[in-house]
Order: C-alpha cells, then structure tokens, then sequence
C-alpha cells in the first residue's frame, strides 16, 4: 500500500479530493523548493495538512489566521531552509467603520454579504468583535475588492478601512468546554450532546438544512464526525470536537466539546 492509499485510510472518503489538493501543495513546495501558500483552511483542514507534512522530512508548514485563536487560517508549505516571516501569509485586516450609535451589526449578516459578493469562501478568514467594533481578515490579493465592492451590511451603511494586524480587538470568547460520553460520533449524537437536545430533534435540525459541517450544508444525521469538526447549528450555535478519548465500561465514547451558544 502506497503512502497516499495509507493516508486515505485514516480519512473520509470525502476528504480525498482536499487531501490530492495538500499532495499538490507538497510536492509544488519540494519540488520548486519554494514557499506555497494557501486560501482560508478550517481547523479540520489544517490537521489533515499537518498529519501530512508530518510524514515528509524536507517540507514544513505553519498556520496563520491574523491573531492568536484564529479558527481559520492560512497555511505556508516551505523547505527546511526557509524561515517563514508574517508578510508570508499576505493577511489584510479590515476595520468594519458604522454608525454605532445607530446600528448592531451581526455576525451572520457580515458573513452572508462576504460570502455573497462573488468570491469563494476560502477567500476570508475570521470575522471578529468585542462587543461593539468588528473586524474580519481577508486574504491580501483580495483587499482591494472587498473595499470596492461592499458598502453595507443588511442596511447599515459600512466603510472597510485595512489596518495593521496589531490592530487585532481582543475577541469576545463564549467558547465553553464541556466532557461528556456519546453513544457513537454521529452528528445527531453530538448536536444532542453539545445543546441538550432529543436525537429526534437533533435529526429534524439536520434534515431542515438548519446544520452546517466545517462550513458546508450537513445532509446526513448519522454522518461519523471526526477530530477538530465544527458544526453550526442554527438557533443553538456551534460545536467543535475537540478530543475523542476512550471507552467508558458501558461502551460510549467520552469526547471533549468545545461549544458557543447562540445569544
């Protein structure tokens, strides 16, 4: 069994095409001996890309998202002889200036016009606040456009001013972490576990396009999660799987969530 094959095995189906995609990477950065960076990869894409790397000896990586925390990020395949700097990354930090006094901003609103204005989703990074100013990253080819194209969020009226990556707000973190045991991996199981839900009401959510996996529309309720998936559930928030550990005697996995609740 080749290496590819034997990586395949410990990944989903699903994942075969990101994991050809990191192939590519890998061999761009060995063989033109050179530093090769990529789009916006969530946590789940950055530990694949990890495993990976960690099997090759004259390619390293390292990720960056604009601030420590950062879920999603970009990451740098280089040679052992290079020594990665901050400007490798090319992340662009925007200021979202509005009226305060005046106007909320949500973040569902932020996301769904930047994600709306015709570019892929791998092309912006996290979208922060503190509770009153609000910030995203973006990928730095793409400042330009972001600033020409967007002047508003839902219908507050907005100015985009890029500012320096020191310039980071202190995020607001609801994050909690809870252990608890779950019968299998299952989304269901796990949506239930992480908002205290029935399985049937956990199943209606998914069935009603109300869930998200790692970004992505979840069609499945018995779809076998995996370390480091995030699930946005509307309503109720998101969820990370953050540790599988062991068996319990009554044979349930205990897992470690990390959660945020809707406000």
């Amino acid at each position: 069994m080749n290496e590819d094959e034997n990586l395949k095995q410990h990944f989903r189906d699903s994942e075969a095409p990101f994991i050809e995609q990191v192939t590519g990477w890998l061999q761009q950065a060995a063989d033109q001996y050179r530093p090769i960076l990529t789009a916006f990869l969530n946590p789940r894409q950055v530990y694949i890309a990890q495993t990976m790397v960690n099997q090759l000896d004259d390619v390293r990586m390292r990720a960056n998202g604009g601030y420590a925390g950062a879920e999603l990020k970009r990451v740098l395949f280089y040679p052992t002889y290079y020594e990665p700097q901050l400007a490798d990354f090319q992340l662009t930090l925007f200021n979202i200036v509005y009226p305060l006094k005046f106007a909320t901003l949500k973040h569902g609103q932020i996301l769904g016009t930047l994600a709306n204005a015709g570019v892929e989703r791998d092309v912006f990074g996290d979208i922060i606040s503190d509770g009153e100013a609000w910030q995203f990253f973006c990928e730095s080819e793409l400042a330009d456009y972001f600033s020409d194209q967007i002047d508003r969020f839902g219908k507050t009226k907005i100015h985009l001013t890029p500012v320096a990556l020191t310039n980071v707000i202190d995020p607001q973190n609801d994050w909690e972490s809870i252990t608890t045991t779950v019968s299998s991996l299952r989304a269901d199981s796990v949506i239930k576990a992480a908002f205290n839900l029935s399985r049937h009401h956990a199943k209606e959510a998914v069935e009603a396009k109300h869930v998200r996996l790692n970004w992505a529309e979840l069609t499945k309720a018995d779809y076998e999660l995996a370390l480091l998936d995030m699930l946005s559930v509307k309503h109720y928030g998101r969820v990370r799987l953050a540790e599988v550990g062991g068996e319990t005697k009554k044979a349930r996995l205990r897992i470690t969530l990390n959660i945020i609740h809707s406000k």
